[in-house]
């Protein structure tokens, strides 16, 4: 058998762009060359996807010649934009565009309509896993734990955000936390410790969303546990994220070197067993596939866990949770990468064995 074609698809228009370029750079870094030929596809902020070369870098690759992916059904071919460059046959895409367009269930919906096989959760998973207000709404009914939490929509925030901040308080109270319903590493996420903060926070929030989201503030440790697996589920040792900083934002996941990646968490037995049950129900739940990250407080007062969110395409990169969690689990991260294609082929495997035509007996 020769090798597999794989597609990378990185970039991408979400405020996570760099971020996907960094998890890409790492990826690229690991698959094995025999096994696999990687097809570099940058998707530009401007949405136009590129063929990269060997020769460009992955913050380049947006140079390289234009490309589409037709939503022919087994053809799975990259084709020119304007005859510069040949097509480009695709066995497999492992998409590792975060945030917006790239994890919200748009992007699987394409790849879905061109029927090639990809890495990840389908079309509703990833929307779910996105939208951390309904996907809260969803754990709670499930009756899994999620703390208290207002959704906000930015057309009301516009007209009335006194009242608004108002109820939030009422509701609540202080301390909470400010984010965007539909976005990823802490962008957008504010701390809130007195009212006259809150507002302000719910329109930093709105800059990157329609829908936001407040949710009451706790003492927490923050544990995480990687899941991989369409059917059965496996869940990761759990680790633990302590930061000097109020809370995990976007400057302690990418920029200090003082945050500690605790692998494996200081849990007990019984705390452990409880948070990698709750990681692998709420990804069931969500209609997870492939791979998720599932991030929990731990109330100090309590002992309690609470799910934050679910992550369908966590940070890649060899210093990110996801792939250390696997690391310590006994799963290096060449064979994280060959494990998370072979999935991929089988779920697509499955679907295309179902019927799509009904014939009347």
């Amino acid at each position: 058998m020769g090798k597999l074609r794989v597609g990378l698809l990185f970039g991408g228009r979400s405020v996570e762009h760099e971020v996907s370029l960094a998890s890409a750079r790492s990826i690229l870094d690991a698959l094995d060359p025999d096994r696999y030929d990687v097809v570099q596809i940058a998707v530009g902020p401007d949405g136009r996807w590129h063929l990269g070369t060997g020769a460009l870098s992955l913050a380049s690759a947006v140079e390289g010649a234009e490309v589409n992916l037709p939503a022919i059904p087994g053809d799975h071919t990259l084709v020119s934009a304007d005859g510069d460059a040949d097509p480009v046959g695709l066995d497999v895409v492992f998409p590792i565009i975060h945030g917006r367009g790239g994890e919200d269930g748009s992007l699987q919906g394409l790849l879905e309509m061109a029927d090639v096989p990809y890495v990840g959760s389908g079309v509703l998973g990833s929307a779910l896993q996105m939208d951390k207000e309904v996907s809260k709404r969803l754990l709670r009914a499930a009756g899994l734990p999620v703390t208290p939490w207002v959704c906000v929509r930015s057309d009301r925030l516009r007209t009335e955000p006194e009242a608004v901040a108002s109820e939030i308080l009422a509701e609540i109270g202080l301390p909470l936390f400010v984010k965007p319903a539909n976005q990823g590493s802490s962008v957008g996420i504010s701390r809130v410790a007195s009212p006259s903060e809150l507002v302000g926070a719910l329109v930093h929030a709105a800059r990157f969303d329609t829908k936001v989201l407040a949710e009451r503030g706790l003492d927490a440790r923050e544990v995480e546990v990687a899941l991989l697996g369409n059917d059965p589920i496996e869940a990761s040792v759990p680790g633990e994220i302590r930061t000097r900083h109020e809370f995990y934002d976007y400057e302690a996941k990418y920029h200090d070197d003082d945050t500690e990646l605790l692998i494996p968490a200081p849990l007990d037995d019984e705390q452990t067993a409880e948070v990698r049950r709750l990681a692998i129900e709420a990804t069931r739940i969500l209609e997870g596939a492939g791979l998720a990250r599932v991030d929990f407080l731990l109330d100090r007062a309590s002992g309690q866990f609470f799910i934050n969110e679910v992550n369908s395409l966590p940070g890649f990169t060899k210093g990110s949770m996801y792939p250390k969690l696997w690391e310590a689990t006994g799963l290096s991260y060449r064979s994280l990468l060959d494990r998370l294609i072979e999935l991929a082929l089988s779920r697509h495997e499955v679907c295309s064995s179902l019927e799509t035509h009904y014939q009347r007996s």
